[in-house]
């Protein structure tokens, strides 16, 4: 007999408001397959796992599980049948543990002090560094991105729903886990893989369903398709080549020199003689294993964290160390947080209201709100950079994390910053809207704007950078021309491996960082304004 299918959805439909997520979507999933979901932001995808995971009810259709019909009307219920999910934005809480959070959703009957023995050990089974007592507040996203992995594979789940797992995951990582996820595929387990990373999709998946506005477009072999196949089935098109000319470097925008300041928090990392600059018209790229002090060192750039030594950040020639972060916005510091929801845009805020976080020019002397301005802004934003969302006045949480991703990036680069700061800039976007963001971080390159990108993405890093840096144990490598760097070279660095250069050392890192340090001392932006 031929084994029923481990999941089966027919005509599955969902309406909101603003849009059908889900329209007449067929999907079958065969016991021990390595199933692809494969669509441009804003396709359904998510709406769909949420569906199959009990989070979201359908409004029409059915779902089969081993040939039998099933109501799923919770997470709970998802659960007991065996099915696991890791999702986009994660499901943990802030003040917990990572321990209390995983045993949160495992059986009563295992003690806390049996749940952290199972996570160290299936993490390093899986090559998952996690650290089971660190509340979850003090995690970066790829941390917290570690935690959700390692929950979902405590379960012995039937059916492993996985989305965007790898986005923020170094490429070591990434091979670890799909060392992880065909051995669950062999013993049996069967695998809904949500990405936007083609070459993931074509390495590790057995098949691959499509879906482009709520409906389902094709079906096919990953392992037969093309990079450009899948994008023209996914957006119609393929992304446009990047048009990446040579830099043209000018004067300083930023220059950090012995910045060292201890963590916040016992979880923290502490940054340790930090000393690097970026120019006018290029790009620099910080590549590292998430943790390695990325979060601390942005908040001290951003002005978040005000502790850093007087004189170890200039800004334009201006010591913006103890600077508060509206100052450094008023000098032309712009800054992407890696956190798209609760830092970089408030949830149940509208996206009109939400480029009201960083963007003033429409508030009045007064304090007054011109809100039909604020309102076309955020139209014109929703235009350009192609945010799929039922208009300016819908909230930001309503929108998927690919499209609320391309709003607050294309917020900050409307806003012609002289210097802009981006955190993971195209984490869970697809690939059409990654080469936009991309394009536009050129484009903005070009006009003399300098940019700062953190990402774990190296594909990203050596497509966009002219110079990379490696972040690692709180400590900054010297700057290598993308030109003659390696993926190779820089993994090494990544565990803090590179050779100090004779004599580089405080402020004289900026002479290896590929330009020369201007000697003058900068004048400070005295106090923090309120």
């Amino acid at each position: 007999m031929t084994q029923a299918p481990r999941l089966e959805l027919i005509g599955i439909g969902k309406q909101y408001p603003a849009v059908k997520a889900n329209d007449g979507v067929n999907l079958t999933v065969a016991p021990g397959q390595i199933h692809a979901v494969l669509g441009e932001n804003g396709a359904g995808k998510s709406t769909l796992m949420k569906i199959i995971y009990g989070a979201v009810q359908p409004d029409e259709g059915e779902m089969r599980w081993n040939g039998a019909r099933v109501s799923v009307r919770n997470p709970h219920e998802a659960r007991a049948l065996g099915i696991a999910m890791v999702f986009q934005h994660f499901s943990l809480f802030d003040t917990l543990s990572s321990a209390e959070n995983v045993w949160l959703g495992l059986p009563k009957a295992f003690t806390l002090a049996e749940v952290t023995r199972r996570i160290v050990k299936v993490a390093g089974d899986y090559g998952l560094e996690v650290d089971p007592a660190r509340p979850v507040h003090t995690l970066s996203v790829g941390e917290r991105q570690r935690i959700e992995i390692v929950r979902a594979l405590l379960t012995n789940p039937k059916l492993l729903i996985l989305d965007e797992p790898t986005s923020v995951l170094t490429p070591q990582a990434v091979d670890k886990l799909f060392v992880t996820l065909r051995q669950l595929s062999k013993e049996g387990c069967s695998i809904l893989y949500i990405s936007h990373k083609l070459d993931e999709i074509r390495a590790l998946c057995h098949h691959c369903t499509v879906l482009r506005a709520g409906k389902v477009t094709g079906e096919v072999d990953p392992a037969r398709e093309s990079n450009a196949s899948l994008s023209r089935l996914m957006i119609g098109a393929e992304p446009p080549q990047l048009q990446h000319r040579q830099a043209q470097p000018g004067a300083v925008a930023l220059q950090v020199r012995g910045l060292s300041c201890p963590k916040s928090d016992q979880f923290g990392t502490d940054l340790r003689d930090i000393a690097f600059e970026v120019r006018a018209g290029e790009i620099v790229g910080i590549a590292g294993v998430s943790g390695n002090g990325q979060q601390e060192l942005m908040a001290v750039l951003s002005g978040e964290d005000p502790r850093a030594p007087a004189g170890s950040i200039a800004l334009f020639g201006a010591d913006v160390s103890r600077a508060h972060p509206r100052q450094r916005r008023r000098l032309g510091l712009h800054f992407v947080p890696e956190e798209r929801l609760g830092r970089g845009a408030v949830p149940t805020l509208s996206l009109a209201q939400n480029t009201l976080l960083t963007r003033t020019e429409h508030v009045g002397r007064a304090g007054w709100l011109r809100m039909q301005a604020v309102q076309a802004q955020a139209a014109a934003l929703i235009e350009r950079f192609k945010v799929k969302a039922g208009g300016p006045g819908a909230a930001a949480r309503s929108l998927s994390g690919g499209n609320l991703q391309k709003f607050i990036v294309g917020r900050e680069i409307d806003a012609r910053p002289k210097l802009l700061i981006v955190s993971q800039p195209t984490w869970g976007v697809d690939v059409g809207a990654a080469a936009q963001i991309r394009g536009e971080l050129l484009a903005l390159r070009d006009a003399g704007c300098a940019l700062l990108v953190v990402s774990e993405e190296l594909d990203e890093l050596f497509e966009i950078s002219d110079r990379l840096l490696v972040m690692a144990q709180g400590r900054v490598s010297p700057s290598v021309p993308t030109a003659q760097a390696s993926v190779e070279r820089i993994g090494e660095w990544m565990s803090g491996l590179w050779a100090q250069p004779a004599g580089l050392a405080g402020s004289n890192a900026a002479h290896a960082a590929g330009g020369t340090s201007s000697d003058r001392e900068p004048h400070a932006i005295g106090g923090r304004d309120a």
